[in-house]
């Protein structure tokens, strides 16, 4: 039969059963009529026919029931059968169904939540055009040993030169003021180089890329707007395209409008400009690494074969510029791991940590189902003696228990998805893809084949144990049963339970006191009471060197000014804020051969009050003064660990510390350092800091900072009392200035902790849902030996017994296993816990077997326990030995 036509057949057994049965009927009667015949030609009656052929081919109805088994629908049927015969037993027990579907749900809630946030940040394809070939491609400092962004005049030479990749495109992030149409505001951009979007793979909405005659110096100002940008200033309006924009006081015209919801990194842009228009500056100085590249390889290109030629290109480049590129190399990483970053392996971890809750719930509703087994013994050895198999019976509990789970995963699917919108509002500004985190398609399978192995995982064993039965044992009147077997295997999954909640609060624990270490840390300087915002400078104010020099001066005195204002400065970089500006430096007269091998200092460009203001302190010498100024002899200031690794045993002040392309300064003091990155985190570039005078900056490079100079005020009033008046003192200078990008230290502190404090809440709430399921697995196995002892403790009783004798050993039963859990789970917590410390940035301050986490974790257990084992033991306590002894 075919494969269309067995479908259709046992469709229509499956839908028109009364009809298909009495064909079956007819056919099978005419079959047997048609023996009879042939039994009555041999000479017999009609009668005697008919009983010699029923007694050779059985009764009609087991024929039937063969015929009907052999098709599909027979096994169809019988599952339905068996759904419906168990939907019914669990509706009989309320109790018991709800507790197992609540404790599911949380354990495949739970699971159901980190898996689609795994499946959205690492396993979803990034939604660009065959994805896996796109690259980006870093400089590679031998020197330093790490990969960096490249010059606009590197990524030039390489897209002339790179024949592997099929397009080749570059980036810069850039702030633009806004200032028409509409009220005027900061928004976020990024310069990008001709064919960008055509280089991901992906279409404009409406519109057009730039060009190449546009993507150089001198070309026509166009600009591409976000598809937000397109809908709150123009309304979704076609007419957009062809409209002008005024950023930074030039018109620029739009030329394309991107589709909604594209997303390149971690961070949204409105506003997409040419790279190639950027000022000349910087388009040509060799030594400025802020450009990022991003290329796809052609098809049947591997990424061997274009590593080793981006090695061969940067290899005549270094030859052709050995005083900037000699010592450079490149690095190709995909796109896609350079997006998701280290965030994969956390969210690994907090999977496995989640799956260690669904086998505590799994072992918790084991437990449950050990104990309604227990009491259905004389229910199974009737079905056996009515002729029912092992296997149908095991089949008949497993269905119960897939059922079961099938029930919590629904709950626990509706659970997930309000718990993952709660979740995303609080960490997804530290989670990279995370407007690609929903319950999808995907998610729902996982949700799906999850509970059905979980149902049949903790619903095996039970069923195993229970088809064992003894029939004559088992169907005597009044017979329980032995339950020894069922008190060890309840027993054992106790001692499981609370050796992996264990292994959790561990690593919760960690975490915890890794956050509390954080806080402690001395950070180089004081983060209470400083606001920090950037403002966009006037365009009348930005078209040369001194006018931003003058415009930044005027606007420092009018905050000062403020009442409540202690101090008010600017620097180019605030700490902790993840911005980078990374020097190439040497000492005095000590040039390298390239400036590639030349060591990198972290460079701070601020005002002379900026150490006052963050509470920096001073080690020797003096900070930077309202005196050195762009006509005054250019000095820096150093920090304690440029100190100590170039100046060892010698007093640097009076030394000259250089910068490519800027020239010398006198070294005129050492300060402390300062923490720039999170706490734990180290790096060549950012590891030596030094800082310079704004004011001392050359004109050239004063028209390129400006967009990237922060205020920080020092003041002891709260941030939304004082930024009103922050505000009218800015405006005051320019109705054109936006203030944006406003926090406070504090707040930016707290963000740097983000790669600990998002995995930390996480297993906290796993743990503490371990430790309600593991609270509740051991109070309900205690309730039940007590219920199983009441005859034997009533026999203690009578014998003498006092009820502190009795209270005293059911809390102790209860101890034991709690005991043996913790001891297995301290061992299993030592090694895994070490996993914690291969992750980068999860632990800092605190070792992986840290003795307070453990004690604490330890005694917070035995607590739990006690308080578990404490009902059941005073209802011990409270038997009527009388009643006792007659209990059955």
């Amino acid at each position: 039969m075919s494969l269309l036509r067995s479908i259709a057949s046992g469709l229509r057994s499956l839908f028109r059963k009364e009809q298909v049965s009495e064909e079956l009927d007819e056919e099978l009667n005419a079959f047997l009529e048609m023996a009879a015949e042939e039994k009555m030609k041999q000479g017999m009656s009609r009668k005697e026919a008919l009983r010699a052929v029923h007694l050779e081919r059985g009764r009609l109805e087991v024929t039937k029931e063969v015929v009907r088994s052999a098709g599909w629908e027979s096994f169809v049927e019988t599952l339905w059968q068996d759904l419906l015969y168990a939907a019914r037993i669990l509706r009989k027990s309320p109790g018991f169904t709800a507790g197992a579907v609540l404790t599911l749900a949380l354990g495949i809630g739970a699971n159901t939540a980190i898996f689609s946030v795994v499946q959205g940040v690492v396993l979803a394809p990034l939604p660009y055009r065959e994805p896996d070939r796109l690259v980006m491609v870093w400089l590679n400092n031998h020197n330093l040993k790490s990969i960096t962004d490249l010059s606009y005049a590197d990524f030039m030479d390489w897209q002339r030169r790179a024949r592997s990749f099929e397009k080749m495109a570059a980036y810069a992030w850039r702030g633009f003021d806004l200032s028409s149409p509409g009220t005027p505001e900061h928004l976020e951009g990024r310069e990008i180089s001709a064919k960008f979007f055509a280089t991901l793979g992906v279409e404009l909405a409406q519109g057009r890329e730039f060009s190449a005659e546009e993507d150089r110096n001198g070309g026509a100002p166009v600009v591409i707007i976000s598809n937000s940008l397109w809908r709150d200033r123009f309304g979704r309006s076609p007419t957009a395209l062809g409209k002008s924009i005024v950023l930074d006081g030039v018109e620029a015209t739009i030329v394309g409008v991107l589709s909604p919801g594209f997303r390149f990194g971690a961070d949204d842009a409105d506003i997409y400009r040419p790279i190639g228009q950027r000022k000349l500056v910087e388009q040509n100085d060799r030594t400025v690494h802020n450009v990022v590249c991003v290329a796809r390889l052609k098809p049947g290109v591997s990424m061997g074969q274009a590593q080793a030629e981006m090695n061969t290109v940067q290899e005549a480049i270094d030859r052709l510029h050995p005083d900037t590129e000699e010592g450079l190399g490149a690095k190709l990483t995909l796109v896609k791991e350079q997006l998701v970053g280290d965030v994969r392996g956390t969210l690994l971890l907090l999977l496995g940590a989640v799956g260690v809750v669904l086998l505590i719930a799994c072992a918790n509703v084991a437990n449950l189902l050990l104990v309604r087994t227990a009491a259905r013994t004389r229910e199974f050895s009737i079905r056996s003696a009515l002729g029912a198999g092992r296997g149908r019976i095991v089949w008949q509990l497993v269905t119960e228990s897939v059922l079961l789970s099938l029930l919590g995963g629904a709950l626990g699917l509706m659970a997930a998805k309000w718990g993952l919108n709660a979740a995303l509002a609080t960490v997804a500004a530290s989670l990279p893809r995370s407007e690609n985190v929903r319950v999808n398609v995907s998610v729902l399978l996982f949700a799906l084949g999850v509970s059905i192995v979980v149902g049949i995982l903790f619903g095996l064993a039970p069923a195993l144990k229970s088809s064992r039965v003894d029939l004559q044992t088992a169907l005597k009147e009044g017979a329980r049963g032995s339950t020894t077997g069922n008190h060890r295997a309840q027993s054992s999954l106790v001692v499981i339970q609370m050796a992996l909640t264990l292994v959790l609060l561990a690593g919760a624990g960690l975490l915890f006191r890794t956050i509390q270490q954080l806080w402690k840390a001395n950070l180089g300087f004081d983060s209470h009471n400083i606001i920090t915002f950037q403002v966009g400078l006037s365009s009348s104010a930005t078209r040369n060197g001194v006018g931003v020099r003058t415009a930044f001066q005027q606007l420092i005195e009018r905050i000062r000014q403020i009442p409540g204002v202690q101090s008010a400065d600017l620097s180019t970089l605030v700490p902790m804020s993840h911005q980078v500006n990374s020097l190439p430096f040497w000492v005095d007269s000590h040039r390298p051969a390239s400036v590639a091998e030349a060591p990198r200092t972290l460079g701070f460009i601020t005002g002379p009050g900026f150490q006052r203001v963050m509470g920096i302190s001073l080690i020797r010498g003096r900070f930077i003064s309202e005196k050195d100024t762009i006509n005054s002899p250019l000095v820096a200031v150093i920090d304690t660990e440029l100190a100590r690794t170039y100046f060892p045993g010698t007093d640097p002040i009076g030394h000259t510390i250089s910068f490519a392309q800027v020239g010398g300064y006198r070294i005129v003091g050492v300060v402390g350092h300062v923490q720039h990155w999170e706490l734990g985190f180290s790096s060549p570039f950012t590891d030596a800091q030094s800082y310079v005078s704004i004011y001392q900056i050359m004109d050239r490079w004063m028209t390129t900072i400006d967009t990237w100079t922060w205020v920080v005020v020092r003041t002891p009033l709260d941030a939304s009392t004082v930024l009103p008046e922050i505000r009218k003192a800015v405006y005051g200078a320019g109705s054109d200035q936006p203030v944006y990008n406003v926090h406070t230290m504090q707040q930016i502190v707290s963000e740097s902790m983000s790669p600990q404090r998002f995995p930390m809440i996480l297993l906290e709430t796993f743990a503490g849902l371990a430790m309600l399921l593991a609270s509740i697995g051991i109070y309900g196995v205690i309730s039940y030996l007590v219920s199983q002892r009441v005859h034997e403790i009533g026999i203690r009783m009578a014998l003498g017994a006092d009820r502190r004798h009795v209270f005293r050993m059911v809390l102790g039963q209860g101890l034991a296993l709690a005991f043996a859990g913790l001891t297995i789970g301290v061992v299993a917590a030592l090694i895994l816990t070490r996993l914690l410390s291969s992750f980068s940035l999860l632990l800092y301050g605190v070792g992986a077997s840290d003795p307070l986490t453990f004690i604490t974790v330890s005694v917070m257990l035995i607590l739990v326990a006690v308080l578990a084992c404490y009902m059941p033991a005073r209802r011990a306590m409270r038997v009527d030995p009388i009643v006792a002894l007659r209990y059955e």
